[in-house]
């Protein structure tokens, strides 16, 4: 038992890492569509043909209509010809990536792989979404 609680600090350690190494410390890319008057313009660079892409689809649509003036939600399928560009702009390794821009379209946050719902609220409430 110990050694099964072990395993999983060391897990959690592991995903607090992980999760630091994406973290934007400072302006990283300008964003093309991002929108004045918004606080914050949610950018999903993906497919949909990816089933983690997929999944994000409920948690945008949700995210759009709870915070609709507050935060512009904006989806590129980089699969696409009408995508691809998108893709080099915000320097896409792995899909689906989220990029946060604030108000004057900075990139503030960044993170690669499905991004659960509650977390993402904590990336939005960093610059004053309510």
């Amino acid at each position: 038992m110990e050694r099964m609680l072990r395993g999983v600090a060391a897990l959690i350690v592991l995903t607090v890492i992980l999760a630091a190494c994406h973290r934007t410390e400072g302006p990283r890319a300008q964003g093309p569509e991002s929108a004045p008057d918004a606080l914050v313009t949610f950018v999903e660079l993906g497919s949909v043909s990816c089933i983690p892409c997929r999944m994000m689809q409920p948690i945008m649509r949700d995210i759009e209509n709870t915070y609709q003036g507050q935060v512009k939600v904006v989806f590129h399928d980089v699969w696409t010809e009408e995508g691809k560009p998108y893709g080099k702009t915000y320097r896409v390794r792995v899909i689906p990536t989220q990029v946060f821009l604030d108000s004057k379209g900075v990139e503030y946050f960044r993170h690669e792989g499905f991004f659960p719902k509650d977390q993402l609220l904590t990336v939005l409430k960093t610059k004053g979404v309510k």
